[in-house]
């Protein structure tokens, strides 16, 4: 039977396939810190309070990449090379999604324009990683290799995801609504479009890995393009909602001092 859980116990199971899974999660994630590590040192005077909070966000990050690299050495596995075609932050940037890699190489403090642009954009990508992370827990929370990876990284996106939510409705409130919701609705329908691209990209070089038959590749294929299909008729809206969320001020004050998993 194919399914959502099947299929990742078969990528789980196969060293190559998890090699190349966890090095294309582990090189996101590792971007992703460094992208919140410079926005937090480039913070405009007015909104200094959210630097701790951006850098809070990159370590979690940074974590995350730890985190799936530390999974791969227990395997005794070494990263592999990411393809091209399946780098999901190369890929959104390329599309002018979020703040551009050159702007943040330089010493220039950024706009609140700039803070908006990168809030939204977190909020519509932390909505995707969150919603991932869920699956993976609601399959994989108590399995003894990965599951206790997973809870740790899906606690750490659901925090993001709240923290998104929150700075964005301080910044509506502050006179920027319309230009928030403007630049939300861009972000996530480019952003459906780079996941449909990067989800048939990694299911090709993972189809070819584990010697799928066409018959089964093409019913992949095609259910992430009924999904994309979903997302662009619908689905997108609940990227660009906002609503105070339940966890309030997720990544105020310093990290929890749990262990980290390895």
């Amino acid at each position: 039977m194919l399914s959502a859980k099947s299929l990742f116990q078969e990528i789980l199971d196969h060293d190559e396939s998890f090699a190349l899974f966890c090095s294309i999660a582990a090189s996101g994630e590792a971007q992703g810190g460094w992208e919140n590590a410079r926005i937090a040192a480039l913070v405009p005077d007015s909104e200094r309070d959210l630097a701790p909070k951006i850098a809070r966000h990159g370590a979690d990050e940074d974590k995350h990449g730890r985190i799936f690299n530390a999974l791969l050495k227990r395997r005794g596995l070494d990263p592999v090379p990411v393809p091209p075609e399946t780098d999901y932050t190369m890929l959104l940037e390329r599309h002018g999604i979020g703040l551009a890699h050159e702007q943040l190489k330089g010493e220039t403090p950024l706009s609140v324009a700039d803070i908006v642009t990168y809030l939204a954009h977190s909020r519509v990508t932390e909505q995707r990683a969150s919603e991932q992370m869920r699956l993976l827990r609601r399959y994989f929370a108590d399995h003894p290799d990965i599951g206790r990876a997973v809870k740790q990284i899906s606690n750490d996106e659901d925090n993001h995801l709240a923290y998104c939510h929150e700075e964005l409705l301080r910044l509506a409130r502050a006179g920027h609504g319309r230009t928030i919701q403007r630049t939300l609705r861009e972000c996530a329908l480019t952003e459906i479009r780079v996941h449909r691209d990067v989800s048939l990209a990694v299911m090709a070089r993972m189809g070819r890995i584990l010697h799928w038959s066409k018959a089964r590749s093409a019913v992949l294929a095609a259910g992430i393009h009924a999904q994309h299909a979903w997302e662009r008729l619908a689905g997108w809206r609940r990227m660009v909602t906002l609503a105070m969320p339940e966890r309030r001020d997720p990544l105020g004050g310093p990290a929890p001092a749990h262990a980290e998993f390895a």
